[in-house]
């Protein structure tokens, strides 16, 4: 018996290597390499390699028109970033290429509010510091509502 993460880069793999990436781990990790405001607007097309060679590629990335000047001017940074995911100076240059990105799906509006258990309120009501008492209250409801891993804020 094997895990299903042993088997994803198997299958994945023909997939990105058909489009120039030797392994997963620079789609996988896009967001985490430009941050979130450039994930939105962009991703990795491709990575080509001159004839015979392994480093100084050319990574292509599709990205929308209006940040483009912006990703230009942070090219360097961004270079490093994806060599130091990489583990190699797999990337020497950037090309970019203008491309129309849908934008990531609306998050989910928050049902009612579940109301908290007597001896929940109870227990919250003895906490003397006022903001500490409002993260643990947070915390218990987003467990009572029961929407995934709670977000405290």
């Amino acid at each position: 018996m094997r895990s299903v993460a042993d088997l994803v880069p198997a299958v994945g793999g023909t997939a990105f290597k058909r489009f120039g990436f030797a392994q997963g781990a620079l789609v996988a990790r896009w967001a985490e390499i430009v941050g979130t405001a450039y994930a939105r607007h962009s991703r990795p097309e491709s990575l080509r390699f001159p004839i015979g060679e392994k480093s100084g590629g050319t990574l292509e990335i599709a990205i929308t028109g209006a940040l483009a000047p912006m990703l230009k001017h942070v090219a360097p940074q961004l270079i490093e970033r994806v060599n130091r995911v990489l583990g190699h100076g797999a990337v020497a240059k950037i090309r970019l290429k203008h491309a129309d990105i849908d934008p990531p799906p609306a998050a989910p509006l928050p049902g009612p509010p579940v109301p908290l258990s007597a001896e929940t309120r109870s227990t919250l009501r003895e906490i003397a510091d006022p903001q500490l008492r409002a993260t643990l209250e947070a915390l218990a409801q987003a467990m009572a509502e029961g929407r995934g891993p709670p977000v405290i804020k």
